[in-house]
């Protein structure tokens, strides 16, 4: 992409958002979109660690077929807990709040997003929305399940209910805000020259997330406030015994959360597109219809909320309708995993860190996304729902696809957020960690539950403990790979080699500033008179020193 007019590095020192000047309450008062979206950072890294301790204790409970670590009660608080920290406040908001408010508007040429302001009121309310689940934790846990199923969580459920669903309600409003923020900086504050199709897939895919962000939020919102009510004051909404119908819960709650999982993943969509391009050294194959499926994913994900609910009772021919639907809603999916794969065909492919993640994205993602369409098949459904095959399918989605993209991207974008190098050498071992870890947690659960073991239980049949130890074990090696990345991140912060500009040899406007951004982003507003990812006529990286060189490519 030509960028005449984008800012170079300074010769004098700059004023970056980093800079020592600025005080800790500088930080909570920020109007810049980069320092921001740290904020986010350190939220969601809390959040996540939370949530994966969680994971570690439900792994140690299966280790054995008796529940002899924690009583049922408190088995159930803990996958519950594990599951709303983890959608909730972390893989919801992950990428769009992190690397979606730190490089959108420098993707596009803009100097901040269009309302800064809402910006950071976006943050503290999801700050505060994870408060008030927090002391929903500390004063003794929920154990409805992360879907808070009625009429047990509106009615019969001994725990708090009521702090957890406050938090998740007011969280929301963080999503919205973001959805509607972005959306505005899209369509009124792109760089002269970069039309639609110019866009990088960062931009188009976090514009397809922006509209289920605005439709579908208000909808779980909603929803729980029903729940609310009802648990309060008594009113039949979900309770057949006050005239209430549960499965409108369900219908409610699925018309948001299957597009939410694509809140999750269109995000980690678009990451991917960037660092397959950047990695193979060409152009993105196939751009315009990778751009249009992300939009297309987003108006079909509102339509296949029915496959979540084959056995609820739902008529015969609503299901074979929504079976359909859902094995529609596939194909955009596909289309990008191909046009991904056509890229690197024949491309002069390097195997850094951020390149790993994506091969492992690729690879899980495809099986969390062929698995999905043996759940849209009825039969199938009927006889693996509410097993470990959920389990295992959502994770591979979820685990498999949107955090290897979230790592990747991290990996990826990290010397532009911080003008550091991390040791590569390390980071490859993570990478590997992280895919051999996952697949023996995983795997094995497809097997469980195509076997016949329910989840959500912490005891079972003795036949089941191979997997589940081999599950278990897994589960070491993930959490280490997870933890690997924390340690050296945090370490390149002080002791990291000076990154430069753009170690990678990348296309795109966030490339064109210094690393750290400038606090305004561009000296000068840039102009964009080449589509994205242009790699046949983007001159080579200037050579990287020594020391850069042995980071990079040890």
């Amino acid at each position: 992409m030509s960028v005449p007019g984008a800012a170079t590095a300074r010769t004098a020192e700059p004023s970056n958002y980093l800079n020592a000047e600025y005080s800790i309450k500088s930080w909570f008062l920020t109007l810049d979109h980069k320092r921001i979206g740290l904020l986010y950072l350190a939220g969601l890294t809390f959040f996540f660690t939370l949530g994966g301790l969680f994971a570690v204790l439900i792994r140690l409970e299966l280790l054995t077929p008796e529940g002899d670590l924690f009583q049922s009660e408190t088995y159930n608080k803990l996958f519950t807990m594990h599951g709303i920290f983890m959608v909730f406040f972390f893989l919801l908001p992950s990428i769009p709040a992190v690397l979606g408010n730190f490089f959108l508007p420098l993707m596009i040429g803009a100097r901040d997003l269009a309302f800064p302001k809402l910006n950071l009121l976006s943050w503290y309310i999801y700050m505060v929305g994870g408060l008030f689940t927090l002391y929903a934790m500390v004063a003794g846990g929920v154990d409805t399940g992360w879907t808070f199923y009625t009429p047990y969580s509106s009615v019969y459920a001994n725990s708090h209910v009521i702090a957890a669903a406050l938090g998740i309600f007011i969280s929301g409003f963080s999503s919205i805000l973001t959805g509607v923020n972005f959306i505005a900086t899209i369509h009124t504050m792109r760089a002269p020259g970069l039309t639609w199709f110019r866009m990088p897939l960062f931009v188009w895919a976090h514009y397809a997330t922006s509209l289920i962000m605005v439709l579908g939020t208000p909808v779980i919102a909603i929803t729980i406030v029903l729940v609310a009510i009802e648990r309060l004051f008594g009113v039949g909404i979900f309770d057949p015994a006050k005239g209430g119908d549960p499965i409108l819960f369900q219908h409610l709650f699925w018309f948001y959360s299957h597009p939410a999982v694509y809140i999750m993943i269109l995000p980690g969509m678009g990451v991917i597109s960037e660092i397959v391009a950047c990695f193979s050294r060409k152009r993105i194959f196939g751009y315009h219809i990778i751009a249009m499926s992300s939009l297309a994913i987003a108006v079909l994900g509102f339509l296949v909320w029915g496959h979540h609910m084959f056995v609820s009772g739902q008529s015969i021919y609503a299901g074979i309708l929504f079976s359909l639907l859902s094995m529609l809603v596939a194909i955009p999916s596909a289309i990008k995993v191909f046009n991904w794969t056509a890229t690197l065909y024949r491309g002069s492919i390097r195997f850094d860190t951020p390149m790993l993640y994506t091969l492992g994205f690729i690879g899980l993602f495809t099986i969390g996304g062929l698995t999905g369409i043996f759940l849209a098949s009825l039969a199938v459904d009927v006889h693996v729902h509410d097993t470990y095959f959920i389990v295992a399918h959502f994770h591979y989605v979820m685990v498999g696809g949107m955090v290897m993209a979230y790592l990747g991207g991290l990996h990826f974008y990290w010397p532009k957020m911080f003008g550091r190098l991390y040791p590569e050498t390390l980071a490859k071992i993570a990478a590997v960690m992280i895919f051999v870890g996952f697949n023996l947690t995983f795997f094995p659960q497809f097997l469980l539950g195509y076997l016949g073991m329910p989840r959500r239980y912490h005891a079972y049949p003795e036949e089941f403990q191979v997997l589940n130890v081999l599950s278990t074990a897994g589960a070491s090696i993930l959490g280490l790979g997870f933890a690997l990345p924390m340690g050296y991140l945090i370490w390149s912060l002080f002791r990291g080699k000076p990154a430069g500009n753009n170690p990678w040899g990348a296309s795109g406007l966030e490339w064109q500033t210094q690393s750290p951004p400038i606090s305004h982003n561009f000296d000068e507003v840039p102009i964009v008179t080449e589509e994205a990812y242009a790699y046949d006529t983007l001159r080579p990286p200037a050579a990287a020193s020594p020391e850069q060189e042995e980071v990079l490519h040890v």
